[in-house]
């Protein structure tokens, strides 16, 4: 599979990813039949930093941290975008993880 198309099969699910929800690197690389591609799906969120249509902040790590924060303009800005649609943020971890968690393998969540 060529790198360019999963990226854009990644921006395909991070669009879906409803508000006030998160969802994880690894689900999204297993809905996309790429289990193990958790990495690879970050380098597709990291490459999405001038797609204003990504909700890249909505995608974090299987533990609920920020791990991404540092590809967004300055130093709290996705902790603000998630604070911004009702997700509380302690110490660059998601509280509540499973309550905020959208899995797209069972997109009615």
């Amino acid at each position: 599979m060529k790198e360019e198309n999963f990226f854009q099969r990644v921006y395909e699910v991070a669009r879906q990813i409803p508000f006030g929800k998160v969802t994880s690197y690894g689900a999204i690389a297993n809905y996309l039949g790429s289990r193990g591609s958790a990495r690879m799906v970050g380098w597709a969120m990291n490459g999405s930093s001038n797609m204003e249509d990504v909700p890249a902040h909505r995608v974090v790590n299987r533990k609920g941290l920020l791990s991404g924060k540092h590809h967004f303009e300055g130093t709290n800005l996705m902790q603000q975008l998630l604070e911004n649609e009702g997700i509380q943020v302690e110490d660059n971890q998601i509280v509540d993880f499973e309550k905020h968690f959208w899995d797209p393998m069972n997109s009615k969540d």
